[in-house]
C-alpha cells in the first residue's frame, strides 16, 4: 500500500526547509567572521551601565590606522585562582575587541610554566632578563596549600620592536586584592593601546627640564628620566641661553625652582604656551624641608620668590602661601632618648608629609596608588580667566585637613603628644590641577612696537592667546625628586619613602601627567574607564533565596511546558482529519 502523495510532499518540504535553515545559519556564520578591508562585519551590544565593553573612539581610531601586524604574546595561560581567571578572560575579551577593529591584530596565550624543569628554568631566566618577574601566589587545594608562579604580562611586537606590558596593577596597602584586580581589568584597554601607540612613534618626543633658576638637578631626577628615556628624549634647557622655546620641546617641566624667573624668561615660557607648548609645573610655594628643621628649636619658613605669581594667575592658577597638613600622612624618625651613647629613634606621623589617595576619575590619576607630597600648598581653583579654561582637580587632601598660613612657627614638639583630630577639621584642599583650553598671554597689550620688530627679525611672532593646549600644576616640587646618596652619587627609586619603606606612586603621577600632556590622539581616555565592583547583598540573597531559586528553575520549565502544549495543540489542529 503506497503512502499518500501529500504526506511525501510534506516530508520533502520539511527537509528542504531544514536544509535552507542550515544553509542560512552557515552563511551568517561565515559572514559574521568575514572582513572587508580588515574590518569585521560583526558587532556587539554593550548593555553595561559603565560601557565596560565599549572601546573608546581614540583606541578604535588607533587600531584602524595600523599598517602592519601587531603580534601580542600573553603569558596568562594555565589554571589560575578565580581572580586571575577573570584577568585572563578580560584580556582575551579586549584583544578580541582589538581584532574586531583591525585585521592586523594577532595574539596568542602561552603558559611559561610548561615543559621540562630545565626548559621552565631557562624560560624564566630569559623572562627575568627582560624585566618580567612572576607573581608568587599561594593556592589552596584539596591536598593543602601550594605556591604557583604567575606571569601577568603581555609582550607586544610591531615592526621589529617590542614593548612589555604589566597587566597587573601594584598592590596598595589597605586596598583589598579584588579591588586591585578590578583596577587591572579596567586599565587593560589603555595599557595595550598605549603600548601600540608608543611602538608606532617614528621619533621620540622631547621632554625638557628648565634650568637656571635652581631647579632639581639631573641626579635628583635621574630615576624619573631613566623611565622616560624608554620612549622620550630628555634634557635641560637653560632659559637664559635660548632666544625662545620652540617646537624642539614637546613638553617642558619646571621642577622646583628656587630663584626668581626674569621677565625675559617668563616671556619665553608664555610664548611657548601660546604656540601650543605643554608645561608641567612642579612648584614649592614655601621654602622648607626636613633638613632645614633638624637641629633647631623652631623655624619660620618664607615664601619662595619665583616671580611667577602673575604669570600663573593669568592662566587661572594661584598657589596659596600656606602649608597643608593632613592626618593621612607618612612618618619621620625623631630621637627620643639614648641607649648607651647611641640615640634611640621612634617614628611619628608627620602631617606635613601628606599621603594623598587620588579620588578623581581623570585619566592621569585613575586607579593610581597613593602619592607622597612634602610641604605642599593649597591651590585656588576659583581664579577667573579671560578665555575658557577647563580645570580638573587631580589631587586633594583628605577630610582631616588643616591649613597653616605664613608666617608660622615650625617645630617637632607637637608630634610627641600625638595628632589631635579636632584640629584637622578643615575642608580638603586642591594640591594638583589639570588645565586645558585656550590660555591668554600675560603680555597682551604690553608688547611695544620695537619689541614686535625685534621678534620679527628673529622670525618669531607674538601671540596674544594660545592655541588649544594643556598644562598641569602640582604644589610640591619634590614629587619628581628621588633621594640621592651624596657619598656614592647613587639614587633611590622615585617615590620611595625610606622611613615607611614603601614605594609611593609619585613616578606614576609624573609619567601619567606627561602622557596626558603629549597624547594628542586621546588614547589616555581609556585610562578613565571604570569597571565597578557590585557587591552581593548577602542578607537579601539569603532572605529571598527560595524566590530566586523558583524563578530561575521553575520559570524556564513553565515556558518549556507551555511551548510543548502549544506545539501539540497546533499539530493536532493542522493534521486533524
Amino acid at each position: 500500500m503506497s503512502k499518500p502523495k501529500n504526506t511525501t510532499n510534506r516530508k520533502l518540504q520539511s527537509l528542504l526547509q531544514l536544509l535552507l535553515f542550515a544553509g542560512v545559519l552557515l552563511f551568517l556564520n561565515i559572514l559574521a567572521n568575514a572582513r572587508i578591508n580588515g574590518r569585521a562585519l560583526y558587532g556587539s551590544l554593550d548593555m553595561t551601565e559603565e560601557k565596560r565593553y565599549t572601546m573608546t573612539d581614540a583606541t578604535r581610531s588607533l587600531l584602524e590606522g595600523l599598517d602592519d601586524v601587531v603580534y601580542i604574546r600573553v603569558l596568562l595561560e594555565g589554571e589560575f585562582p578565580a581572580g586571575f581567571k577573570r584577568l585572563q578572560a578580560a584580556t582575551r575579551d579586549v584583544l578580541d575587541d582589538f581584532r574586531s577593529a583591525s585585521g592586523y591584530i594577532e595574539y596568542e596565550f602561552e603558559d611559561p610554566n610548561t615543559g621540562t624543569k630545565e626548559e621552565i628554568n631557562q624560560r624564566r631566566e630569559l623572562l627575568s632578563k627582560d624585566g618580567i618577574n612572576p607573581v608568587n601566589l599561594r593556592v589552596k587545594g584539596v591536598e593543602g596549600t601550594s605556591e604557583k608562579l604567575i606571569y601577568p604580562y603581555a609582550i607586544i611586537y610591531y615592526k621589529n620592536r617590542n614593548f612589555i606590558v604589566n597587566l597587573l596593577e601594584n598592590e596598595v596597602p589597605g586596598v583589598p586584592p579584588e579591588v586591585t584586580l578590578n583596577n587591572s581589568v579596567a586599565l587593560l584597554e589603555y595599557k595595550l593601546a598605549n603600548a601600540i601607540q608608543k611602538l608606532q612613534l617614528t621619533r621620540k618626543p622631547n621632554i625638557l627640564f628648565s634650568a637656571g633658576q635652581g631647579e632639581l638637578s639631573p641626579l635628583e631626577t635621574a630615576d624619573l628620566e631613566k623611565t622616560l628615556r624608554e620612549f622620550y628624549e630628555t634634557g635641560r634647557v637653560t632659559l637664559d641661553s635660548v632666544v625662545s622655546i620652540g617646537q624642539e620641546a614637546d613638553a617642558l617641566i619646571i621642577a622646583k625652582p628656587a630663584r626668581p624667573f626674569s621677565e625675559k624668561n617668563k616671556f619665553k615660557i608664555d610664548q611657548y604656551i601660546m604656540n601650543g607648548g605643554k608645561v608641567l609645573w612642579l612648584l614649592d610655594k614655601v621654602a622648607v624641608n626636613l633638613d632645614s628643621l633638624r637641629g633647631r628649636q623652631s623655624y619660620y619658613p618664607n615664601e619662595y620668590n619665583l616671580n611667577l605669581d602673575d604669570l600663573l594667575f593669568k592662566y587661572g592658577i594661584r598657589i596659596q602661601p600656606d602649608l597643608v597638613l593632613d592626618m593621612q600622612c607618612s612618618t619621620i624618625p625623631l630621637a627620643t632618648g639614648l641607649v648607651g651613647n647611641a640615640p634611640q629613634f621612634d617614628y611619628f606621623r608627620y602631617p606635613y608629609h601628606l599621603v594623598v589617595t587620588p579620588q578623581s576619575g581623570h585619566p592621569v590619576v585613575k586607579s593610581l596608588g597613593a602619592v607622597n607630597l612634602r610641604y605642599a600648598s593649597s591651590l585656588d581653583t576659583d581664579v577667573q580667566t579671560k578665555t575658557e579654561v577647563e580645570k580638573t582637580v587631580l589631587l586633594r587632601s583628605s577630610a582631616n585637613t588643616r591649613v597653616q598660613f605664613l608666617p608660622v612657627e615650625m617645630n617637632f614638639d607637637f608630634l610627641r603628644y600625638g595628632l589631635e583630630p579636632d584640629k584637622f577639621n578643615q575642608e580638603p584642599r586642591a594640591l594638583a590641577l589639570a588645565l586645558e583650553g585656550v590660555f591668554p598671554s600675560m603680555y597682551e597689550n604690553r608688547v611695544t612696537e620695537s619689541m614686535l620688530e625685534g621678534l620679527r627679525q628673529l622670525g618669531l611672532q607674538f601671540l596674544p592667546q594660545s592655541v588649544p593646549t594643556k598644562m598641569i600644576v602640582v604644589s610640591d616640587g619634590d614629587v619628581a625628586k628621588n633621594k640621592v646618596n651624596p657619598n656614592n652619587q647613587s639614587f633611590s627609586p622615585l617615590g620611595y619613602n625610606e622611613f615607611d619603606r614603601y614605594l609611593f606612586a609619585n613616578k606614576g603621577l609624573v609619567v601619567n601627567s606627561l602622557e596626558y600632556l603629549l597624547d594628542d590622539q586621546g588614547v589616555i581616555e581609556a585610562r578613565g574607564k571604570e569597571v565597578r565592583l557590585r557587591l552581593l547583598d548577602t542578607v537579601s540573597a539569603q532572605r529571598d533565596s527560595a524566590y530566586w531559586q523558583l524563578l530561575n528553575i521553575g520559570l524556564p520549565l513553565a515556558f518549556l511546558l507551555a511551548f510543548g502544549l502549544l506545539y501539540n495543540w497546533v499539530r493536532k489542529r493542522r493534521f486533524a482529519g
